[in-house]
């Protein structure tokens, strides 16, 4: 009979594994049990000889608090974390403005938990429940849902709740957003100052609130240029990269293609891209997007975009947080953070001449 080798045969050592406790660690310091719960939760009332004692003793036995219990013990009843719930944290600007609420959170000794809702509302309540079970602080979201009075609990439980891109509905709460409409209307105005008529509008679900802002700044300039709106190039619906790429593509093969795109979210804009690189028009179809994204100034041309600023999003959010954690009183408001159009070339390209041509080529004449 073959033998188990000696790793295989030996038993662990339960003990061993078992990680240290408060008790062990008073032990070890040689002090009572109350000084190491101050010292572990930086309670006052510790000299600081004794205060050294127990974090050489921490250190010695690699000593690491329950988060749980520890916040049960604190005065405040803190846990020192904070919810943080966007669209997709995949997305660059979900992962931008957790950046900056990172920023402002950690060196206050705050964690930010994240998640995703996936612009669905019941993923929202769910997710915010758990993290309301699991005793976090406040709670920054996206909202997903048209309706936040669930949250009334929360707030007045003195759990703070900031709404950073879309405003809170039905809810005392601050909200941060962009200036969707004006700048959605600015980047119109661009292209129509251009000498653009046929300009097509691409955007996320009809029920998302920005969705909806961007479309009301769309036709908010083509109704002031005098401009009647064409529903046959507006497509809502066009959730990523994917979906743009095929009405682009649908748009540009009619008799009438619009002459300029305004695509009101940054997949969105990546799907009409790839689809004028591949049909070849994209020095001859002008394009200005909602929302920058990487590399958009590296591509021939550069894409014109209606630039938001996540970092200002997420930290002025992140401050109205801690600041409502203070005791900040004030009655809730809606912060705009201005959006700013970035002309890279896409944006800059002229409507075909009346003949048909490319602006800028000359045509010869065919003698027969």
């Amino acid at each position: 009979m073959n033998e188990l080798p000696p790793a295989a045969a030996a038993v662990p050592d339960v003990a061993a594994a078992r990680p240290p406790t408060m008790r062990e660690v008073a032990a070890k310091a040689g002090v009572s049990l109350k000084t190491v719960s101050r010292v572990v939760n930086n309670e006052s009332g510790v000299s600081p000889a004794l205060a050294e004692r127990v974090r050489e003793a921490i250190e010695e036995l690699d000593f690491r608090p329950n988060a749980g219990a520890r916040s049960l013990r604190r005065a405040d009843q803190r846990s020192a974390s904070i919810a943080l719930l966007l669209e997709d944290v995949a997305n660059p600007f979900s992962a931008a403005v957790q950046r900056a609420v990172e920023n402002i959170a950690v060196p206050r000794g705050v964690m930010v938990f994240s998640a995703s809702l996936d612009e669905d509302p019941t993923r929202e309540r769910a997710l915010a429940r758990e993290f309301s079970v699991r005793r976090t602080d406040g709670l920054i979201i996206a909202p997903a849902g048209d309706d936040q009075s669930y949250l009334a609990t929360e707030l007045r439980a003195g759990t703070p709740v900031v709404c950073v891109d879309r405003e809170v509905r039905n809810l005392a709460a601050d909200s941060v957003v962009a200036t969707n409409a004006l700048g959605a209307a600015e980047g119109v105005r661009h292209l129509v100052a251009a000498g653009h008529r046929r300009i097509a509008f691409l955007g996320d679900s009809s029920r998302i609130v920005t969705a909806q802002q961007r479309y009301a700044g769309y036709r908010h300039a083509l109704d002031e240029a005098g401009i009647p709106i064409d529903p046959d190039i507006v497509r809502y619906q066009v959730g990523d990269s994917a979906a743009a790429d095929s009405a682009v593509t649908s748009m540009l093969s009619r008799p009438d293609p619009p002459t300029a795109l305004f695509t009101a979210q940054n997949l969105i804009t990546i799907g009409a891209v790839r689809a004028l690189r591949r049909l070849g028009r994209e020095h001859t179809t002008a394009l200005v997007g909602f929302d920058d994204f990487q590399l958009a100034d590296l591509l021939t041309p550069g894409i014109t975009v209606v630039a938001q600023d996540p970092t200002a999003i997420g930290r002025f959010a992140a401050d109205l947080l801690f600041a409502r954690l203070d005791g900040t009183a004030t009655a809730p408001s809606v912060y705009l953070v201005p959006t700013t159009l970035i002309r890279r070339g896409s944006g800059e390209i002229p409507p075909p001449e009346p003949d048909g041509h490319a602006p800028g080529r000359t045509v010869r004449p065919t003698f027969l």
